[in-house]
């Protein structure tokens, strides 16, 4: 069983991607060939040369949501930071929460909307329980929709490294796929960030399929690994589905001798936590997989992603998908080169 130390490595902090791209497919991209085991520099724009007819990417189509919220607290005047993580059947909200001082239940917190501070329109939440990892439920005092209430108060959940508080009117676009569709995710699938229409077109062009997935990226994505053993960390459990035609597309793909392509770790996630219960067919739920070496994948051929945080549960799928030593000779040789890193960072191709 692989320890934690075995997937850390240097990251100079110059090569944290801030800021994305000028273009999307502008990024470089890592190829990493499992069989020679070679590694080669190229383009994002030159991924449809290592498509064959017959091919299939599967997109994860999840939306990010407005989820970082800003407010005070009625009773202390002071400021309070939360993150929305859901919401139940009830209607409550499920929240992280960050203030001075301790937040009690039956707290008040009044929200203000994040890039419009001055607007007298607020929002209340009445802080009900905080359960033992530490997340609050909350009753809302609005019958209006939770998506358009955290488009109106919440701004993009960008990740700390990027050191903003709001989102820019780039991030707003940039961090957000072109093919967003399903709204419920607090943080991007990022290797999609990627892809343009042009690049989409470019790649259908060639008879290379494209089914769509959809795992809501949740917070415990970037839990940390506490644990010294992979086997003992616990990974928070999130929502997929993968729809009866793409499961038949990717099943046809395979009948066909085409490869399928994940674009992302939320896409294996999603196709590996299908094909554990059997052949791949439509299927909806709560997902915990944690993938780590040694592990047998049976649903997904290559992978696109991006640079992952060393010691990370990302990390350690994409080391189990091609090789622990191969994969960290991939991101020695792209420290070497100055490859961008994380959300807004460049790629790697593992084929």
């Amino acid at each position: 069983m692989p320890r934690l130390d075995a997937f850390d490595y240097h990251l100079p902090p110059e090569l944290i991607a801030t800021e994305p791209t000028r273009q999307r497919d502008q990024s470089r991209l890592l190829v990493v060939n499992r069989q020679d085991r070679s590694i080669q520099h190229s383009m994002i724009s030159e991924l449809p040369q290592f498509l064959n007819p017959q091919d299939c990417l599967v997109l994860n189509d999840t939306r990010v949501l407005s989820a970082r919220l800003f407010g005070v607290r009625q009773a202390t005047g002071g400021k309070w930071e939360g993150l929305y993580l859901g919401s139940n059947a009830e209607g409550e909200w499920k929240l992280m929460s960050k203030t001075r001082g301790k937040l009690v239940p039956g707290e008040t917190i009044e929200l203000t909307p994040a890039h419009s501070r001055n607007e007298e329109k607020q929002l209340s939440l009445i802080m009900q329980s905080k359960d033992d990892e530490g997340y609050w439920t909350a009753l809302v005092n609005s019958d209006e929709d939770h998506h358009a209430l955290l488009s109106h108060f919440g701004t993009m959940p960008l990740p700390p490294y990027m050191k903003r508080d709001l989102a820019t009117e780039e991030d707003w676009e940039r961090y957000q796929t072109v093919y967003a569709n399903q709204p419920g995710a607090v943080a991007a699938p990022t290797a999609g960030l990627h892809f343009t229409p042009d690049l989409l077109a470019n790649c259908t062009g060639k008879g290379v399929g494209v089914a769509k997935v959809t795992l809501h990226v949740g917070i415990g994505t970037f839990k940390p690994i506490a644990c010294e053993t992979l086997e003992e960390h616990k990974m928070h459990s999130e929502w997929c589905e993968l729809p009866g035609e793409s499961a038949a597309l990717l099943n046809r793909t395979r009948d066909h001798g085409g490869r399928i392509f994940a674009v992302g770790t939320t896409s294996v996630r999603t196709l590996e936590s299908v094909a554990q219960q059997g052949p791949l067919q439509a299927w909806q739920g709560e997902t915990d997989i944690f993938i780590y070496p040694p592990y047998q994948f049976q649903a997904v051929d290559c992978l696109l992603t991006n640079f992952h945080l060393p010691k990370s549960t990302l990390l350690v799928l994409v080391s189990a998908f091609a090789d622990t030593e191969l994969i960290r000779e991939a991101y020695e040789k792209a420290v070497e080169a100055k490859y961008r890193f994380y959300s807004y960072g460049d790629a790697m191709l593992i084929i």
